[in-house]
């Protein structure tokens, strides 16, 4: 199937491109079927005035923590999830079996954990000692939390910049929106003089993201949900570039999800029936805010965006399935033998596809 693949392990990007805009961009013409080769800093010569680019500002928070046990000097790991009733969920690892009441020194310190009980799915719920704000703590004493495919998941200190898009805003990801990672200021300044605005919504990137589809059918993945947020200026900037013509290009899987959610959270137009044309399919979107379960795969209607900018993902996976839904799945197998084959480079501090 067109979401499982074989890619060689030298085509995984292990650092970002010397600059963000210098990454190479795939284009995948939906219309035609055509692909191009390019360059990121290109997309103001892709898109036209009138279109919109939509950002996910969501900000990663540093959530891995590394340390030792205090009562065996044994060592441990965890995952900062989210704060629940004043404690953290954390996903942890270490040998042997952990009690409750059971210290955990995080390093560089001073700063422990205790753990105080877990949840159904066994993540630990811990308290933070001394307590306080976790984006605080978190900037003090966690660390990067780089997927295990880039460098074991062994974050250096240019991580902190690098593994960030350029207009993160809001912390409370686990991982980044990829796809932003290529922006930088002056290309948005390039395209924003041209006409190309940008909007933002945010969705806070989940460890879901990262959960392979296991089940023979897709349709019989259990999908993980995300907090996002489109804000009435957010929703009111779609709508407009919907009223005068342009595109809506959503950069990233997660904007995807986001103006979907927001899309559906009004009724379509009863003047654009399922069967419309692709360039005439963007609708109306409302505010949103809250958790999001949306699951995107094929076949999908399409509401509210006509063209996407992606990174490469990983096999068997829901964003790999996101993508199939947009391009349509026969296309996207066809540019991703392309892109191995030209040895593009995948994943988070990869390359990029645009799909107009």
């Amino acid at each position: 199937m067109f979401f499982d693949y074989h890619l060689p392990d030298h085509l995984i990007a292990q650092h970002p491109a010397a600059r963000r805009d210098e990454a190479r961009l795939l284009v995948v013409h939906h219309d035609t079927g055509a692909i191009d080769h390019r360059v990121f800093r290109d997309l103001p010569d892709l898109l036209s005035p009138g279109d919109l680019l939509v950002l996910n500002d969501t900000k990663v928070l540093p959530a891995r923590l590394v340390g030792r046990r205090a009562a065996t000097g044994g060592r441990w790991e965890g995952l900062f999830l989210r704060r629940v009733d004043g404690l953290w969920e954390l996903l942890c690892q270490t040998r042997g079996y952990a009690r409750e009441g059971e210290a955990f020194a995080v390093e560089p310190g001073p700063f422990r954990l205790v753990l105080r009980g877990r949840t159904a799915d066994r993540r630990w719920l811990m308290e933070p000692d001394p307590p306080g704000e976790p984006e605080e703590l978190l900037a003090r004493f966690g660390q990067v939390p780089l997927p295990p495919y880039i460098r074991k998941g062994v974050a250096g200190d240019e991580d902190r910049e690098e593994y960030q898009t350029v207009y993160a805003a809001h912390p409370g990801s686990v991982a980044a929106p990829t796809a932003g990672l290529h922006f930088t200021p002056e290309l948005l300044a390039r395209l924003d003089g041209m006409g190309v605005p940008a909007a933002r919504v945010t969705l806070h990137v989940g460890l879901g993201t990262f959960a392979p589809v296991k089940v023979a059918d897709p349709a019989d993945h259990q999908i993980h949900s995300e907090w996002c947020e489109v804000t009435p200026a957010g929703a009111e900037a779609v709508n407009a570039c919907r009223s005068r013509g342009g595109r809506v290009v959503a950069v990233g899987t997660t904007a995807v999800r986001t103006l979907e959610t927001a899309a559906r959270a009004i009724p379509p137009s009863p003047l654009e029936g399922e069967g419309s044309e692709r360039s005439e399919r963007v609708r109306g979107i409302t505010p949103f805010r809250g958790d999001t379960g949306l699951y995107i795969r094929p076949p999908f209607d399409f509401r509210a965006v006509n063209a996407l900018v992606t990174n490469f993902h990983l096999p068997r996976t829901t964003l790999l399935l996101l993508v199939g839904a947009f391009a349509g799945p026969e296309l996207l197998r066809h540019a991703y033998e392309e892109a191995i084959r030209r040895e593009y480079r995948f994943y988070s501090y990869g390359d990029a596809m645009l799909i107009l």
